[in-house]
């Protein structure tokens, strides 16, 4: 999962929580209707559940909350330590990321928040084939993060981010890969799912992915 971030994720992890609460004004955008983007994810959730970069653990709480089986894999070890603070004996975070990950049970969903783009387009192929083979028919893949229809919409965001001085914003949507829903549809069916985007705020839509 993008372990070239590595860094970043460690340096971010002390004040995440304050970013996601819109503390941050270059982010408060990417990050509004956080808490409904949460809830959506476990609405759509069921079963055993494993979770991809859960960070400090906000999502992995509330689908412990809801009484699923969930297992996250979090690369960063600076995270991974915050996410265990606050789910205390509930929960136990692995170490892992979508594409590297030991897992002995069988899976009914597979989610993410804020992190699938850290992988390439190959890489999320990549990442789809292996969930292909672990979901069985009526497996899911329910996954928020930003990501744009078009590439118009993608370079229309960097220049709305350079307009209002939005430096660290701009940056990140130029460094990391931010892709289309267009491209994700295409890597799903190929895979043998089917698709539905739900777009939640100017940056985030769910991706909610059902194996036929």
């Amino acid at each position: 999962m993008g372990r070239e971030f590595l860094d970043l994720f460690g340096d971010w992890a002390d004040s995440y929580d304050d970013a996601v609460a819109g503390k941050d004004a270059e982010y408060k955008a990417v990050f509004e209707r956080y808490e409904e983007i949460l809830v959506e994810v476990v609405s759509l959730s069921q079963g055993t559940v494993v979770e991809f970069g859960p960070g400090t653990g906000n999502l992995t709480e509330k689908l412990a909350e809801a009484d699923l089986n969930v297992i996250p894999f979090e690369p960063s070890q600076e995270m991974r330590l915050i996410g265990q603070q606050k789910l205390g004996e509930r929960v136990t975070f692995l170490d892992g990321d979508f594409l590297e990950f030991k897992l002995d049970e069988e899976v009914d969903t597979i989610v993410s928040t804020y992190a699938f783009h850290h992988l390439t387009d190959e890489e999320k192929g990549k990442a789809f084939s292996i969930y292909g083979n672990l979901l069985a028919q009526g497996g899911k893949i329910v996954f928020a993060d930003t990501m744009f229809e078009t590439k118009q919409h993608y370079h229309a965001a960097i220049d709305q981010a350079l307009d209002k001085g939005f430096l660290n914003l701009a940056e990140d949507l130029q460094r990391e890969y931010y892709t289309t829903l267009d491209v994700l549809e295409s890597l799903l069916t190929s895979e043998g799912f089917s698709v539905h985007f739900r777009q939640i705020n100017n940056f985030v839509w769910i991706m909610e992915a059902t194996k036929q």
